[in-house]
């Protein structure tokens, strides 16, 4: 029988992924890293094969989602308070970015920063 697996999230760095691998790991789920041998050998190509890939068996995909968002960081201002969404309220966003264009994904760090609601997906600038 085939595995299929479900992606967590996707980080820019190999280290950032660790601390969340090793909980899930705790309680028992298998915990797959796509692509972390390649940013370890390169990481200045992270933005470009969309980072480490945080993944999980199908099955363990409801506990291992209960698991992340209990741990998960989510996007705060300058000020240290976490960001709302103006559409539905909710306190979970994370840092966002397009990526559209041919100029910012080969110079990612000059695109504006933005946030996407967890909740209900709305993209919002600061």
């Amino acid at each position: 029988m085939e595995q299929e697996f479900y992606t967590l999230g996707a980080f820019e760095f190999v280290a950032d992924v660790q601390i969340i691998k090793g909980k899930l790991e705790s309680e028992g789920i298998p915990v797959f890293l796509r692509d972390e041998n390649t940013l370890n050998s390169d990481p200045l190509i992270s933005s470009a094969i969309g980072g480490v890939k945080l993944q999980v068996y199908t099955l363990d995909k409801d506990r291992a989602l209960e698991i992340y968002n209990e741990i998960r960081n989510y996007a705060i201002d300058d000020h240290g308070k976490p960001i709302v969404c103006p559409n539905c309220g909710a306190q979970k966003s994370e840092t966002y970015y397009e990526r559209k264009s041919i100029f910012h994904k080969l110079f990612p760090f000059f695109e504006k920063r933005k946030y996407k609601c967890l909740n209900c997906n709305m993209i919002t600038k600061p």
